[in-house]
């Protein structure tokens, strides 16, 4: 019988998930009992005419989210190699966490384990509990909840989406130094419609979006 596989966790620096990170990546010392891999579609609240309960039309959908809770035991039970808690929770940390100076940002993280869980994203929350202790104090078990959101390189957003109608709601990722009315440019293949979308997000400015990371372009009303 072969021994159980572990999770794993690989940093990557760029957002095509090309480039590793350097060293390996960090293996699960015991898998997690679960896995909650949240999916959701939001939907604009609108009241149809003559009707006392509203309809839901399409809104966006947002990113995947991953969570689960795993075990990190330094007592030399699971691994009589790996009793360093402090250098465990250094090298995960290292890979998902810490902020990378050469990308400017932390790393973007792959989370596998097997063939069938296999998960692009970003760290969203890292929190450890400590919960057996050497007499001194120093830790020996700790629970680490992780929890990732889904990245996908706005490159390969808009190559997923290649649905243009004016009649949906699309959720646009923005691209520094563009305005609103080259955004309309890109979307829909014409700009005269950047006061809606201004309005709808509550936008006063057209020009500079600095600041801004993603928008929504709602269905349009056409211009007479």
């Amino acid at each position: 019988m072969g021994s159980l596989e572990p999770m794993k966790i690989t940093g990557y620096t760029d957002e095509q998930f090309t480039k590793r990170f350097p060293g390996p990546p960090y293996l699960m010392m015991l898998n997690p009992e679960s896995i909650k891999w949240q999916r959701s579609i939001e939907y604009n609240q609108q009241q149809a005419p003559d009707s006392s309960s509203p309809s839901q039309r399409y809104k966006s959908t947002p990113s995947d989210k991953l969570n689960f809770d795993v075990v990190i035991d330094c007592t030399g039970i699971v691994d009589p190699k790996r009793v360093d808690m402090a250098k465990e929770i250094s090298t995960l940390e290292n890979i998902i966490f810490t902020y990378n100076g050469t990308i400017h940002r932390p790393n973007f993280v792959k989370v596998q384990w097997g063939k069938d869980l296999v998960f692009n994203g970003v760290l969203n929350s890292f929190d450890i509990s400590y919960t057996l202790f050497r007499p001194d104090g120093s830790p020996l078990r700790a629970k680490i909840s992780l929890g990732f959101g889904q990245y996908i390189a706005p490159q390969t957003v808009k190559i997923q989406d290649q649905d243009e109608s004016p009649d949906i709601s699309h959720l646009v990722t923005v691209v520094e130094g563009e305005t609103l009315p080259e955004l309309c440019k890109r979307v829909w293949h014409n700009e005269k419609y950047y006061t809606q979308v201004a309005r709808y997000n509550g936008l006063n400015k057209f020009r500079n979006l600095k600041g801004v990371e993603k928008l929504i372009f709602p269905p349009i009303i056409p211009k007479i």
